[in-house]
């Protein structure tokens, strides 16, 4: 068990699959900076970050729910998290709005499992499902947590606290990636690769 001072961020996850540096930048060296993606998603995310509650029939809607996990040591916010009464007992789902689409990676996945995790230790419940609302496109996509994705959230929640822990940051690999980042000025990537080269070249002609 992990005590509140040694909690890390759900959305250091996210950073994390997105680039390791980045998330080494953000949460070991506190660097952030804004542009055209991030403030996207802050425009978007101040619509629903109310922290209200809301009942229809059988469903009870909670917004900006605060939540933890001791077992996993993270904590974090849910955007949504609805509470809906079925002849089978209570279903509860995680609802996380994004301000674009469906991503290639597994970023947003490893976020609502997190959310996942956090959910069904205080809530003493088991959670199959989590559902995202993504504004490009309009449309709730529901994904299974299962057990792989299960696995993989807590890897990656262990590499995670690995570099929170040891101070870390990983080293700068310039990629395609790179072009969308907030960070691209703080971390850059191209200047560190060519001193890499350089240092090879030099070390060439060392007799």
């Amino acid at each position: 068990m992990y005590t509140e001072d040694d909690f890390i961020m759900i959305s250091a996850l996210q950073h994390y699959v997105y680039c390791p540096r980045q998330c080494g930048l953000i949460h070991v060296d506190d660097a952030w900076n804004e542009n055209l993606f991030t403030t996207r998603g802050n425009i978007f995310h101040d619509k629903v970050d109310t922290d209200t509650y809301e009942s229809r029939g059988s469903k009870k809607t909670v917004r900006g729910l605060r939540i933890h996990s001791s077992r996993l040591g993270i904590t974090g916010r849910c955007d949504v998290v609805e509470f809906i009464e079925s002849v089978n007992g209570e279903v509860i789902m995680p609802v996380e709005f994004k301000s674009g689409e469906p991503k290639n990676d597994i970023s947003d996945k490893v976020q609502l499992c997190a959310q996942a995790f956090c959910l069904e230790e205080m809530l003493n419940t088991k959670i199959n499902q989590g559902a995202f609302f993504y504004g490009k496109i309009r449309r709730r996509n529901i994904i299974e947590i299962d057990y792989e994705l299960r696995i993989q959230t807590e890897n990656i929640i262990s590499a995670v606290r690995e570099i929170v822990t040891t101070k870390i940051i990983p080293k700068a690999e310039y990629n395609a990636k790179c072009r969308n980042c907030s960070l691209l000025d703080i971390c850059q990537p191209k200047a560190m690769n060519k001193n890499k080269l350089n240092q090879y070249l030099q070390g060439l002609y060392i007799p």
